[in-house]
């Protein structure tokens, strides 16, 4: 941690959601429906709409779906908002269809990024979407947040245009592009929008709602927590801030003079003899530059002297730099992951050609009481009767698979602190748990009961992005506020982090104990490493929760990719299974694990991925479709696979940096996965291949201890066994092996449980158990 002034005692404050003077236009009322076209507002008796969400998924009012979650929270505070779910983008007319809003248009790309939604991680696409009626392909565009936004603007050219979702949120600053492997700007510069606010937005939206309501121009919103905006260097309106620059965060080490990322625009026109004009000019209409700090700290006895954080922005490299130097593009997201914490965070500007990217500290989380309000909300529960048949039901070709799948089940909690560098819950909901309060969940339930038809008294899910952080988080608010830490429960679990998860246990119970109510699953993944400081928790779950199979994601079992993914190692894993086999056999119960693994991911040798392979084998384990690792825009997982460095550690020019193990090609990555389904014919061949080439050629054979056979089956289907008398093993296929099963993207937490955590679950083979 650096050095500071003062150390923040405890998070800042924040104004409440339910503290703000409701809007006008509150006396029209709650609508049974955000309305989605003329006639619905008609019958709402509303001539405009205040704000228009338009959104890459199909509309469903639930609070697991991020447009219904936006649209309730602003029509709490008295706005009319519409909804625009998944338009025709090929003309700005469908952007037109509930008219000109009267403060903004809204813009996300929905629950998921929209090129994960739509390609896997081989860059195939895909022929499902979770998210529409039917489960219909091609329903949003690539980056469908940029095309929206550009068609709002078509539409109406005066209408402020606010960002949001998780598309945008992973794409606030320049970020490698895994579809076009190349660095690309900031989404707030090719959309051409207003703002752009990422994270759980609930916070910020109502602010900016009601400044837009009060005339405020848009462009004066600088100061909201959660928000980037696009300024001119020079601009007047950001005068008083300390700017310095990113390496008194981080040292990337030498730099060569002539390519300096860090100089000023000034100090760059100073060096060749001229002046920044545009400085002289601001200058000369008596505004007040950003002060610039370009100096050794000075010492006062112990302490050093720093700039306030409240007023000090940190310049990153551009955008020209981190697209063409990997070692600056390395540097900036390890900096960037440095200022994420609410309590000490600063804010962040980056330079795209003349223009500055300015971004605010991240938001300040909702407390139980914001989050019961938000999850209180009248929500309808149900897709919008647009996607209904003419019974009125939502199965058949107007099924939404994502709402199918989120039906019966109730998110607790929102954020996690394990800090997975391949997961991008950290990056849009942060590490700082925010828990709704007990009786608010078990409102939900009751509701649920109630009202949602086909009820069977099933609990689909008691979780959310985790099964298992409901109520932890720091023991102490003043360490909290201060900690830089990427992770509480990596490499060890901090010892400031409550771990006591007897709160949940008797949420449980409580659960249970409501009327009607048969069975509460946990479907989330559970974070076993914290499992297991609370065997009583262990015991609950396996006892009452776990339908036959519970999933656990130890992602790998060797030191080497861990490390780089900060997962605990294998020993984690065997500890929890211990207890969950214990407790499942006082229960009398037969239950299994189902662990998901990761291939293909930075820092993974093919040596790992063959013990990982051996591991499997060991204990009965087949896996039935593969998890690869999927590049998202901003994960530091992601930074390494574009620059081959670990941010994790100290970025530098020389040897003192740490170089990562990239698995790139079409070729390794096959085989990545193919040694996760070791047991697939079809892999076989290049299995065979890899095991020669790299000296384990004894792991060829029929031997319980070997991995693959030394035949391949016929052509014509079925084994043929080398045991039988007079047969010859025939050969392999002259076209190669077959190409492998698609794999399946990586979890994105966004308020939604994931469509599919990741992959299948990995399932026992008949000769063994988990």
């Amino acid at each position: 941690m650096d050095a500071v002034t003062h150390v923040p005692t405890a998070m800042p404050a924040a104004r409440p959601l339910t503290s703000w003077r409701p809007y006008w236009a509150k006396r029209f009322g709650t609508a049974p429906f955000l309305p989605m076209s003329r006639a619905e507002m008609d019958a709402l008796g509303w001539d405009a709409c205040d704000v228009i969400v338009v959104t890459g998924d199909a509309y469903v009012d639930h609070p697991s779906f991020g447009m219904a979650v936006i649209g309730r929270v602003l029509e709490a505070q008295g706005f009319r908002v519409g909804i625009i779910a998944q338009p025709d983008w090929h003309s700005a007319d469908p952007f037109k269809v509930l008219g000109r809003p009267t403060l903004f248009f809204g813009v996300t790309a929905g629950n998921m990024d929209s090129m994960i939604n739509r390609y896997t991680a081989d860059r195939k696409i895909r022929s499902d979407d979770a998210y529409t009626p039917g489960d219909v392909a091609g329903k949003r565009p690539d980056r469908a947040s940029l095309v929206y936004a550009q068609r709002c603007r078509e539409a109406y050219p005066d209408v402020p245009i606010v960002l949001g979702g998780i598309e945008a949120s992973l794409r606030r600053i320049a970020h490698y592009d895994y579809w076009q492997d190349k660095v690309r700007r900031s989404i707030l510069v090719d959309a051409k929008a207003d703002l752009l606010l990422y994270g759980n937005a609930e916070r910020a939206v109502v602010e900016v709602a009601h400044r837009l309501a009060r005339r405020e121009p848009i462009a004066s919103i600088t100061d909201v927590r959660g928000t980037a905006f696009i300024r001119r260097p020079d601009d007047p309106a950001l005068a008083g801030w300390f700017e310095i620059d990113s390496t008194e965060v981080d040292t990337p080490g030498k730099v060569d003079a002539l390519v300096n990322p860090y100089q000023t625009t000034q100090q760059t026109a100073a060096e060749r003899g001229g002046a920044c004009a545009a400085s002289d000019a601001g200058a000369a209409d008596g505004a007040k530059p950003v002060a610039i700090v370009r100096r050794h700290l000075e010492k006062t006895g112990s302490r050093a002297i720093t700039t306030p954080r409240e007023r000090t922005v940190i310049r990153l490299p551009s955008y020209e730099q981190v697209k063409s130097d990997p070692v600056l593009y390395a540097h900036a997201n390890r900096v960037l992951h440095l200022e994420t914490n609410p309590g000490n965070a600063r804010a962040l500007v980056q330079r795209h050609g003349d223009r500055d990217v300015w971004i605010n500290p991240p938001p300040i989380p909702l407390t139980t009481a914001e989050m019961d309000h938000v999850f209180d909300l009248p929500y309808a529960r149900s897709p919008h009767p647009r996607y209904a048949d003419e019974h009125g039901r939502h199965d058949g070709p107007t099924k939404i698979p994502a709402w199918e799948m989120i039906r019966f089940s109730v998110n607790i909690m929102r954020g996690c602190f394990g800090g997975c560098t391949f997961c991008s819950i950290t990056e849009h909901e942060g590490r700082i748990i925010q828990s709704r309060s007990e009786d608010s969940i078990l409102r939900e339930i009751e509701t649920i009961r109630d009202r949602v038809p086909g009820f069977t008294g099933v609990i689909s899910d008691l979780g959310g992005p985790t099964a298992n952080m409901w109520r932890l988080g720091c023991k102490s608010a003043a360490i909290e506020a201060a900690c830089r830490k990427p992770s509480c429960v990596y490499p060890g679990i901090c010892p400031n982090l409550n771990t006591d998860q007897m709160p949940l246990v008797r949420l449980y119970r409580k659960a249970r104990a409501i009327r009607g109510i048969k069975k509460i699953l946990i479907g989330s993944g559970l974070r076993y490493d914290l499992a297991v400081q609370t065997p009583e928790y262990v015991k609950e779950l396996v006892t009452h929760h776990v339908g036959g199979y519970l999933k656990i994601a130890p992602e790998h079992t060797e030191a080497g990719p861990l490390s780089k993914m900060m997962k605990p190692g294998i020993g984690s894993y065997d500890r929890f299974k211990a207890m969950f086999d214990k407790f499942s056999k006082q229960a009398g119960k037969e239950q299994f694990l189902i662990p998901y693994f990761i291939a293909a991911h930075p820092g993974t040798s093919d040596a790992d991925m063959l013990n990982l392979a051996l591991w499997l084998k060991r204990n009965g384990f087949r896996a039935d479709q593969v998890q690869t690792f999927y590049p998202s825009p901003m994960a530091t997982a992601t930074a390494m696979y574009h620059t081959g460095l670990n941010p994790l550690k100290g970025i530098h020019r020389d040897a003192r940096a740490e170089k990562v193990d990239i698995v790139r090609g079409e070729k390794r990555r096959r085989l990545h996965k193919a040694f996760l389904r070791y047991h697939d014919p079809a892999n076989w061949p290049l299995l065979r291949e890899a095991l020669k080439a790299m000296g384990r050629a004894d792991l060829i054979g029929s031997g319980k201890h070997q991995l693959v056979p030394a035949y391949q089956p016929s052509t014509a289907g079925g084994y043929v066994s080398p045991r039988r008398k007079n047969s010859t093993p025939p050969p392999a296929a002259k076209a190669g092996p077959a190409a492998p099963r698609r794999g399946t993207v990586l979890t994105q937490h966004t308020g939604l449980p994931p469509r599919d955590s990741g992959s299948r679950p990995v399932k026992p083979s008949r000769r063994g158990k988990a």
